[in-house]
């Protein structure tokens, strides 16, 4: 019976071990698919000082021009709906 448990246990590490480097080879792979949105994120956090700056100009600019705040959002969701049209009716690739 020990020698039964023995040999279970020794299969068992194996299969460990066997799941580690299998880990290992896909951690490798997943970064190197999720590098491309690592950077852009990183990106991202790296200009979030910016943002922040624009959009308080922004915020006072807009409370001083409604009227040309009103015409751009208005402009821009026309083009966004366009494309939206366009992209669900045009046949795909």
């Amino acid at each position: 019976m020990g020698r039964e448990r023995d040999e279970r246990k020794a299969e068992l590490l194996r299969q460990v071990q066997q799941q580690r480097l299998d880990l290992s080879a896909h951690k490798k792979h997943f970064l190197e698919v999720t590098a491309r949105y690592d950077r852009g994120w990183l990106t991202l956090v790296s200009m979030r000082r910016y943002v922040a700056i624009g959009s308080g100009l922004m915020a006072v600019w807009s409370v001083r021009n409604p009227r040309f705040i009103t015409r751009w959002t208005k402009r821009g969701l026309g083009v966004w709906s366009t494309w939206r049209l366009m992209r669900n009716y045009l046949p795909g690739r």
